[in-house]
This record gives structure tokens, sequence and C-alpha cells, in this order.
């Protein structure tokens, strides 16, 4: 039999191929990619080794079935694999992701942030915007505040070490993951990397605070993180996808301290009655810290995401003692500034 002509041989395989089959073979022969599989894929991802037909295949597989922790830390790994760690950034306390935007309400973390960043911990802020119309994100609400977010690592080191809080735009962590975001636009869906920037805690943070849509996620990413060798960690569904407590229900917490899993249920701050409207102007927010507007459950809000974050870092013994401790600073703010 006549061997076929060289121009007939199948093509060889992309080196990508086997983690698009490993998740596409079927429901009988498909499975979860294991977290250096994932570590791998998305490092290949980050070095544009991937055709953009296949990003597109192997991201819709990944969200179809709902990311495992195994995948979600591998990919988190990958971002922080993939980072320059500025040489004299200071030890960081609590990482901060804040990737969903705001619709209905203002985004009043920013404030809990601010508040204690000026109580002395060292708030490392990264996000990005502009994924979904009609929200108001962090950046934008930063600036008509009069604080500017970091432009290069080198600032938000510098940011960090002079006012113990700095907002870093997504792309100065990756450049490629701002494409990413982008995709959804054309894929119709949410990127893994919805899921997975919440974990990456680039720089160490002694504590990290994450917010989840789906109370099924507090779990995946709490398990995630832990494969990552983190050891505080708070998981709790955020008003609107950020981490913010909504202070008039209840607040289950799942994640880890000091390397151990807990779950409790923080108890509501307001015993009910509507909130006071208060629209979408960031210059609200100035307003209330300045203390020439009153709003219980803006305070609330923001006595109650605070006391989640000293917690965790072990300032608080207990969810009431957090609380109060939250309460106290709310009091002793410097009104004059936002920070230090």
């Amino acid at each position: 039999m006549n061997e076929p002509h060289a121009s007939e041989a199948a093509p060889s395989e992309h080196p990508f191929a086997q983690y698009v089959r490993i998740l596409g073979k079927g429901p009988r022969l498909s499975r979860a990619l294991t977290i250096d599989e994932a570590r791998t894929a998305a490092a290949m991802v980050f070095r544009d080794e991937v055709e953009p037909v296949q990003l597109g295949a192997f991201l819709c597989l990944l969200r179809v079935r709902t990311e495992t922790p195994e995948e979600v830390a591998g990919f988190a790994l990958a971002i922080r694999d993939s980072l320059q760690r500025p040489a004299d950034l200071p030890p960081v306390d609590v990482d901060w992701p804040s990737y969903a935007g705001k619709a209905r309400r203002l985004p009043l973390f920013i404030l809990a942030a601010l508040l204690l960043a000026g109580s002395g911990v060292r708030i490392f802020m990264h996000g990005t915007e502009g994924h979904t119309a009609g929200r108001l994100y962090t950046r934008e609400t930063l600036a008509a505040l009069g604080v500017p977010a970091a432009s290069s690592p080198a600032e938000a080191a510098g940011q960090l070490a002079a006012y113990n809080f700095t907002y870093a735009p997504m792309e100065l962590l990756n450049p490629k993951l701002n494409e990413i975001f982008g995709l959804k636009s054309l894929l119709g869906l949410r990127s893994p990397l919805h899921t997975v920037v919440r974990n990456v805690n680039p720089f160490d943070a002694r504590a990290a605070l994450i917010s989840v849509f789906h109370p099924n996620y507090r779990a995946v990413h709490r398990d995630a993180a832990k494969l990552m060798g983190m050891h505080s960690v708070a998981c709790f569904k955020g008003d609107g996808g950020e981490v913010e407590r909504r202070p008039d229900k209840p607040c289950l917490v799942d994640g880890l301290l000091a390397g151990t899993e807990f779950s409790e249920e923080w108890a509501p701050l307001l015993s009910g009655g509507p909130e006071s409207p208060n629209g979408m102007d960031p210059a609200f927010l100035g307003a209330l810290w300045r203390g020439t507007v009153a709003d219980s459950f803006a305070e609330a809000t923001i006595v109650g995401t605070a006391a989640v974050a000293l917690r965790q870092l072990g300032r608080a013994k207990t969810v009431d003692e957090a609380e109060r401790l939250a309460r106290q600073l709310w009091g002793e703010r410097r009104r004059d500034r936002l920070v230090a």
C-alpha cells in the first residue's frame, strides 16, 4: 500500500488542545483539570501561546461546568507567577478584590477600606471596570473622592507605604486579564476569571476578603485559598458581588482563620425598615465621611464590612467585638481627609 503523501498527513496537535479535550470529551469522559494542569494551561494563555478559538472553547467549557477549587487555585497561581513584585512593597494586611461594580447602591465598601487604612491596616485593592453597563466602578469612585489609582506597581508600593491604601487596576497585575474579561461581549458569558481573580491575593496579604454572587461559591473560594496556602480568608455573598456586607440581612461567612476552616453567621446590624435613598453620586460618600450628611443604613454597611476584616486580622476574637471596634473606628475617624 502506498504511503500517504506528506501534504495529506494529519497536522500535529496544538500543545493546548489537550486541555480543551480534558474538559470537552463529553459527560462520561470529560473531567476537571488538576491544579497543575490549570496552572500550566493558564500560563500558556498569559504567554499568548493559545489560538483564539481554543481560548473561547476553553473558557466556555470551564464556565458551563462551574470551576472547581483546583481549577481556581491553578489559574490564580498562574496569575501570581506572572507578576513582577515591587522590591519596596511593604507587607500587605488585607487583599481586597473589587471586580463587580455597583448598580443599585453606592460602593460603601470603599469607605470601609479607607476606614481600616486610617487605623493602620494596609489595604491592597485591585479590580477592573467597564465589563457590565450601568455600574459604578471602584476606580471612578475613588477618582471622584480624590484618591488616584496606582499607575504602576512601584506607585502602588509607594501609596501603600504612605497611605496604607492603594487601588491597582487589573492591567497592572497582568495586561492579558483585561483582554479575557473583554470576551464577555463576544461569548455572552462571564469568564471564569471573574471567579479566579478574587483568589489571586497577588502580594501575599495576611488576610483576604472574597465576595461571591452565588452562595455555593463560598466553599469554592475557601477551598481554593487553602490549596494556595492562604491562612486567613473570609468569603461571603457581598452586595452586588462586591466585598460589602448588607447590614439588614444575616451574613454567612465561610473561610479560614489561622488555616482552619470556619463558617459563622453574622446577625443583621439593623432591625429593619427602609434604607434611605442616596442615589449613585459618589460625592455622597465624601459627605458621609465628613459627617455633613447622616445615613444609618450606609454607616451600618461601612461598620459591618470593616468588622469582617478586623475579625480576619485577629484584632477581634468575636463577631460582637469586631463590630464594636469597627463602630469605634468610624466614630474616631479623621473627617478632614480620606487617606492619611
